[in-house]
């Protein structure tokens, strides 16, 4: 797996239908592995398995949102340095602030282009290399 490209995502989204057409845009269009979960538990008990090199993550979610979900990865030595994508319909100024100060990668808002999205990812993916 070239570091260059991106190959594995771990989507989590707790909506089914958002998570479906997610997978289905970064698997078709993107020519992505996804590892679809919908929760952040089961995220964290496939994260170590799937081994992503991006993961792209649901803001609000019963049981543990994705905010605790970033940090339970960040306190992993195999985790920590994983780049976070957050998902949110919650895009006002302070919100966004608030989501990169916990150490996203970036946002993307929902709802989102189903066309564009894999487009959009791996922008954000380029992106975080330096220069």
């Amino acid at each position: 797996m070239s570091e260059a490209t991106l190959e594995r995502v771990l989507l989590v989204e707790d909506d089914r239908n958002v998570r479906r057409v997610a997978q289905l845009a970064l698997e078709m269009v993107g020519k992505m592995k996804v590892c679809a979960c919908e929760s952040g538990a089961q995220a964290l008990a496939a994260v170590n398995d799937f081994r992503p090199q991006l993961v792209l993550l649901d803001v609000m979610m019963p049981d543990m949102d994705g905010p605790a979900v970033l940090k339970r990865l960040r306190e992993q030595p195999d985790t920590a340095s994983i780049p976070i994508v957050f998902l949110t319909a919650k895009v006002q100024n302070e919100e966004l602030r608030q989501l990169r100060a916990l150490g996203a990668l970036d946002i993307i808002s929902k709802p989102f282009d189903a066309m564009t999205l894999a487009q959009s990812v791996n922008s954000i993916w380029d992106k975080r290399l330096p220069g």
